[in-house]
């Protein structure tokens, strides 16, 4: 590990890093970014909780902006705040153009957004009661820039005893942009399909590997890691969950990679899927070149939730066990091959 920035986070969601090397972090609980310099000495602190312009009600997401600035997120206002690198305030994005507003239940839905190179904005919303998403682009001013039209989603969300439950083995959808280029791929195919931000298929990246049925004692041991990050150690509230749980359809395939990132040299990161009972040390990724070619593996360590790939670190978060949250940044060396 290169460097750890030792600050309580109550709720550390997203970092990202400026060209000079700080750190930028957001903590969720207090609706504030965290500025922190490269070896985790606290800077400064921009926004805050209220309604007013630099300020949050739901802050969630932090994301590099041309011209060494960061856009920050709110979520329950569908905007996104764009801060200088001094944490001046620079223009407030709002999100309207999207047809699908957010509400409570856009959080069960997984609704997001992340930020182009070019400073637009990537939005991907699912319709209610429905499993399809639909992708749009909007400029720096919040206006509809392009679409990538309508795209296979999350499975909806099942209901038991007033508790919302995932299908077991559900597929997600990855959406990220990589360099001119926008990912969009179900987690269950042996493919990444990348398209041109007006909606145009440019690639396809074969895995090579093939979808799995999921047997019994793979649901088993699912289901006993869902009940074990339970905080209630009551034994009748885990009866429930295991009863719950068993009610709850399961898919008929495993997904086959989990998530996908673009780093700073334009590689695709891709994120294998570890099958519950068969768990290994480590979290194991394919890479893939600019040009959609394989170039082999790479293993990080389980507990890192990786939130940026630079040209020569990995950023992310780690919780101990404990469940006390760190911001760590990795030492990441490429061979020339």
């Amino acid at each position: 590990m290169e460097g750890e920035v030792p600050y309580l986070f109550a709720a550390a969601t997203d970092a990202t890093t400026l060209s000079d090397g700080r750190i930028v972090v957001v903590d969720m609980a207090s609706d504030e970014l965290r500025v922190f310099d490269s070896v985790g000495t606290h800077l400064a602190t921009w926004g805050g909780q209220g309604e007013g312009p630099g300020e949050f009600i739901d802050l969630y997401h932090v994301d590099r902006w041309p011209g060494d600035s960061v856009a920050a997120g709110d979520y329950r206002r569908e905007s996104i705040t764009v801060f200088d690198s001094d944490g001046n305030l620079g223009r407030i994005v709002r999100l309207e153009s999207d047809p699908f507003p957010w509400d409570l239940r856009a959080f069960f839905a997984l609704g997001l957004y992340m930020v182009t190179r070019e400073g637009s904005v990537l939005v991907s919303r699912q319709r209610h009661g429905s499993d399809v998403v639909d992708i749009v682009i909007l400029d720096a001013e919040g206006g509809l820039r392009g679409s990538l039209g309508h795209h296979p989603g999350w499975p909806s969300l099942v209901q038991r005893d007033m508790v919302l439950y995932q299908p077991i083995f559900s597929r997600a959808l990855a959406v990220e942009p990589w360099a001119e280029l926008v990912v969009v791929a179900p987690t269950d195919r042996s493919e990444i399909r990348a398209f041109t931000q007006t909606g145009t298929l440019a690639r396809i990246v074969r895995l090579g590997k093939e979808p799995r049925t999921p047997e019994r004692a793979h649901i088993d041991a699912y289901i006993e890691a869902q009940v074990s990050r339970s905080s209630s150690e009551d034994a009748d509230h885990r009866a429930r969950m295991r009863r719950d749980y068993n009610a709850v359809p399961v898919a008929e395939r495993f997904p086959v990679f989990t998530s996908v990132i673009a780093d700073a040299l334009d590689h695709l990161w891709v994120e294998e899927y570890e099958v519950p009972g068969e768990e290994r040390e480590g979290v194991l990724w394919t890479v893939v070149d600019p040009g959609g070619r394989v170039l082999g593996f790479v293993e990080t360590p389980e507990r890192l939730e990786i939130y940026e790939i630079g040209d020569d670190f990995i950023l992310g978060r780690v919780r101990d066990e404990l469940d006390v949250e760190y911001i760590q940044v990795w030492p990441l060396e490429r061979s020339d091959g």
